[in-house]
This record gives structure tokens, sequence and C-alpha cells, in this order.
């Protein structure tokens, strides 16, 4: 099969689209034919050798456990009626990043009947990874929630949430076009944190309304300028770090403003995502009630998609499908 393999820590370039053996089903597990498998920042990081998650692979390595497609054949123990299934799972092995895949038939999903296989990968852990988050958060329709990197896989999905539960929603992401795409999720107000005076604008539109919830994903200078925004007892609650740059309040400050502080990233990473809460999220966007966006790239050029991910010059979650 062709598949992108990583043999060396580094640039995107760095990762190879070339043929290796095909992966055979084991007991208990079947042969996923992969129509989407997912990509997430975090192994933009790992493919340049950073530790700032889980653990790096031994090399060479295919990345991505995100993966959707259609079941091609199943180990020996394992009922046929699986073969031709639309599956999805976030456990497959070797990764996504490949024409084929295996995964424990355990812990892979029949797809809803009206989703497709690249919104239900997104979902998979995007998806889940967002209603953690949400649960987390416990908004309620009282709430002016401000949240960063609007227009990403998550953001977007934490913004329709918040507009359906009828709070007051501050979206900002990076550049005209991503803006727009938040504002036409329902956010109330869309800013370009990439201005100097985004946080003033925020301010400006809410017209004295204090923000007092915080759901940041990229930490860094932008999430000091988005707890900056928040009023004495809100809630800052950080997703990630996509500027790679972590910032954490000062104890005295929170004390001060009565500010609560939660990384959510660690409780859901220190948790254990089950079946129920996947099978949520899938169902979530079966219903149309949360509208997963995505960008794809063709296989072959998963190292084009690294780099897009990294300069944060994509749409949504990033998406590899097989090559025409």
């Amino acid at each position: 099969m062709r598949a992108v393999v990583l043999h060396e820590f580094g640039p995107a370039e760095n990762l190879r689209y070339e043929t290796v053996p095909d992966p055979v089903p084991g007991p208990g597990e079947v042969l996923v034919s992969v129509r989407a498998a997912g990509v997430h920042q975090i192994e933009t990081a790992m493919r340049e050798g950073l530790t700032i998650g889980p653990p790096l692979p031994e090399l060479p390595a295919i990345f991505g456990g995100e993966v959707a497609g259609v079941v091609a054949a199943v180990g020996p123990d394992v009922d046929d009626s699986w073969i031709g299934a639309d599956v999805v799972t976030a456990h497959g092995r070797p990764g996504g990043y490949a024409e084929l895949a295996v995964a424990d038939v355990s812990a892979v999903h029949r797809i809803p009947d009206g989703l497709g296989h690249e919104a239900a990968v997104t979902m998979i852990v995007t998806g889940t990874t967002a209603i953690g988050l949400l649960d987390i958060a416990a908004l309620t329709s009282d709430d002016v929630v401000l949240v960063t990197s609007a227009a990403g896989g998550i953001g977007r999905l934490v913004v329709q949430f918040a507009h359906r539960l009828g709070a007051t929603v501050v979206g900002a992401a990076g550049g005209p076009a991503k803006v727009a795409a938040v504002r036409g999720l329902g956010a109330d107000v869309a800013v370009d944190y990439d201005l100097p005076r985004w946080a003033g604008t925020v301010r400006e539109a809410l017209g004295g309304r204090g923000v007092t919830v915080v759901l940041d994903g990229v930490e860094g200078e932008k999430g000091r300028a988005a707890f900056g925004l928040l009023t004495v007892g809100g809630r800052y609650i950080t997703i990630g770090a996509a500027s790679r740059t972590e910032f954490r309040p000062d104890a005295a400050e929170l004390k001060e403003r009565d500010v609560r502080f939660t990384d959510a990233l660690s409780l859901l990473l220190a948790g254990q995502d089950t079946p129920a809460d996947e099978t949520r999220a899938l169902a979530h966007a079966a219903a149309g009630e949360l509208v997963p966006a995505f960008q794809t790239f063709p296989l072959s050029r998963t190292a084009a998609a690294h780099a897009a991910l990294e300069s944060r010059q994509t749409t949504g979650k990033v998406v590899l499908v097989p090559d025409a």
C-alpha cells in the first residue's frame, strides 16, 4: 500500500509518500480501506521531534490514529458482517496516513446514516474533544463567551454550540476569510486577532458587557489578551496552545479578579474518552446539531497539509483523502 512515512524528525518535507507492506488484521481486528484520515496540530510538533504532549513514536512512523473508511477484511474471529461497513475509529494502526489501517473491532463505530467519511473522522476526536470541553465549561445562555481559534476544528463546533444555546458569542480568528466564516457560524461578534487592537474592538462591540468565559485554543500573547477581557468572576479555560507558547495566568491576578482557570486539555488527556463519548459526538453531527468543517488534502500531499496547518492557513479540520 501507499503511506506517508516519517524516517527522521524535522520539517514537513520529511514526510515521505512511499510504498510499505499492507497491514494484516489479527484476532479481534478489522482492516479498513481508508477514505479519510485526520491530521492534528500536535502531530506537526511531534514530527519535528518536540515533546509537548504524547511521547514521540519510534521511527520510522506513520502518524494519524483517526481513520474513516470501509471495512475490507476482518480478523479470524470477527464477524463477516463488518465487511463493507462504513466505519470510523480514533485508534487506527499503523496510522491513518495510509491507504489501509487496522483497528480493534471494539474501537470502531459504524458511521451514522447521512454522515460522510470526512465529517465522521473530524468528529471522532475533534468533535469528542469539543464536547468534552463544553462539558467542562458548562455554558449557559447568560454567558458572554470568547472563543479563540474560532475558525479551527474545535473552535467552529464551540461557536455553533454556544450560539444554539443562546449565549453571546465572540469569535476571534486570523484573517478576513476566517473572520467571515466565524460570523457565518452565528457569532455575535467576529474579530481578527491578527490586528493589534483586536481586544479593544471586542470591548467596543460588547458595549460595556464583560466576557464571562474564555475558551482559548491559542494561548501565547493572544491568550493573554483574551484573559484581559474577562470580567470579575469569569472563567478562563484553555484547550491547547496553537501558538506553541504557553500562557498561564498569574495566581495573584486570578485571586484578585476572582477568575477560575482550567486547563481543559490536561483534564481531557488525563481522562479516557469512552465509546459513548465518541458516539455522542457522531450523533450530534448526524443530527445536524454540530456541523464539522474540514479541509481535504490528497494523501500524497501530506507534507503540504502539515505546512498549511503550521502556518495556520487552514479552515476547520485537516483531513487526508485518497489520491484520485
